[in-house]
């Protein structure tokens, strides 16, 4: 029987998922012939699709000039033109790109920049960190530490480092009161943070680490006005870096390249990976302000620390490829168009539907949350692994989207979180609400509702 199995370890163990033989702009084509509409860019990483010519011309030239060359010995080209890409504007004062090659390993980087920055500047007793439950920040012991999902996080709880700290998230759905407003509800959350501040100890916190619009754990939720604000300025109080997550969120997906532009603050470390580079090769970056980088070159000269394929020739010729078709077509243009449509729809389709609770999201970043009952927001059992079967349903329907559980409280709670590539057309969009909407009544009648 073993002899007939997969040899590759998939994410299940007890089956073997079908294969993907091509892809073509939205669509993701399979082995048996069936067009799969890519309705969520996988993990909202392909933001242009599939098979872009464009891009596969740039790897190609790369490929023929040079694959790979060891940054302990060189840089090269695509990585330099990349960085200067990223920050060479210096946006909101970050000024220099540290290429890896994927989300987690921006955040491990990104965690221990700013440690070593305490060090560097002589305040050694900095070593916590502080951020929120119902976050995901990544599946090293590093990264999965920081975040605040319950269920990725149990398993390996004893392995996972005690300078992480969680407070509420911005999550008004769950988190704001009744008859709380949503000025009343930041304050209340400041205040918290600053009270972690005092039980902590303010001289011994070294940063705060959010995502701006919180991805797949929660399902694109974005901060209530002002709460970025009211938190940035809590860390400037104390002295702490503010560490922005946007693997998911960032690089155009919420409408503008970096989805803090539309809190009105900037942050000192800053991650990024899936919008990168689109899917096209394996690609992260911790993007760093000068002030810190500074502080490190003038103390003890270098970063401790580093990967084996850091600034990977190929993966930066691939992800500057994605991102100056991204500015030369004005996709970020379209992002917010499309995203404009998406939200109507969505709120058409699912906006009087009696177990959908919340539509949220930004830009091409939009989830659905399902509710047993709309009045109480009482989640589904998750024994009924209902964002399972919306999975399995959508894509026998032909679409690809993310449902994921543990909504509420990182296990009970169910979303479907959508993020489109930004190229997908007004029709592309109307078809993925479309999709959805049967997979989600289809699961439901598959639970008895």
């Amino acid at each position: 029987m073993r002899a007939s199995q997969s040899r590759v370890l998939h994410r299940s163990l007890r089956q073997t998922p079908p294969k993907a033989i091509g892809g073509e702009g939205v669509w993701l084509i399979a082995e048996d012939g069936r067009r799969i509409l890519d309705g969520s860019g996988g993990a909202a990483v392909s933001c242009l699709g599939h098979q872009h010519p464009r891009v596969l011309e740039a790897m190609a030239r790369q490929a023929s000039r040079l694959a790979y060359a060891h940054t302990g010995f060189f840089s090269s080209e695509p990585a330099e033109a990349l960085a200067d890409k990223l920050v060479g504007h210096e946006p909101g004062g970050l000024a220099y790109a540290y290429l890896v090659s994927g989300g987690s390993e921006a955040v491990e980087a990104g965690i221990k920049l700013a440690r070593q920055y305490f060090i560097e500047i002589g305040q050694p007793q900095r070593r916590h960190f502080i951020a929120r439950r119902q976050s995901y920040h990544g599946n090293t012991l590093g990264a999965l530490a920081a975040g605040g999902n319950a269920w990725r996080r149990e398993p390996y709880a004893p392995l996972l480092s005690t300078a992480f700290s969680h407070v509420t998230p911005a999550f008004a759905y769950h988190e704001k009161r009744d008859g709380e407003s949503e000025t009343d509800f930041v304050g209340r959350l400041a205040a918290e943070l600053d009270a972690e501040f005092q039980r902590l100890g303010p001289e011994n916190v070294a940063a705060f680490i959010a995502e701006p619009v919180v991805g797949a754990t929660a399902g694109c939720v974005p901060a209530p006005e002002g709460y970025f604000r009211a938190i940035s300025e809590i860390c400037d109080r104390y002295g702490a870096l503010v560490m922005l997550d946007e693997v998911m969120c960032g690089m155009g997906r919420t409408g503008t390249v970096h989805a803090w532009e539309q809190e009105g603050i900037a942050p000192d470390i800053q991650t990024v990976a899936k919008g990168l580079g689109g899917g096209y090769q394996p690609i992260g970056a911790m993007l760093a302000s000068g002030r810190v980088i500074d502080a490190i070159r003038d103390g003890s000269g270098a970063f401790q620390h580093g990967h084996t394929y850091l600034a990977h020739p190929m993966a930066c010729a691939a992800a500057l490829e994605v991102q100056r078709v991204i500015e030369e077509e004005q996709l970020l243009d379209r992002v917010r168009a499309l995203g404009a449509q998406l939200e109507r729809r969505l709120t058409e389709r699912f906006g009087n539907h009696r177990h959908v609770g919340d539509i949220r999201g930004r830009g091409l970043f939009w989830a659905i949350e399902l509710v047993a009952d709309r009045a109480t927001r009482a989640p589904f059992d998750p024994a009924l692994k209902l964002h399972q079967r919306v999975k399995a349903i959508a894509f026998e329907g032909g679409l690809g989207c993310y449902p994921a559980g543990g909504t509420a409280d990182g296990r009970s709670g169910d979303h479907v979180l959508l993020a489109p590539p930004y190229i997908a057309t007004p029709d592309d969009i109307d078809m993925i609400v479309d999709r959805l909407g049967q997979a989600v009544d289809g699961a439901l009648k598959s639970v008895g509702h």
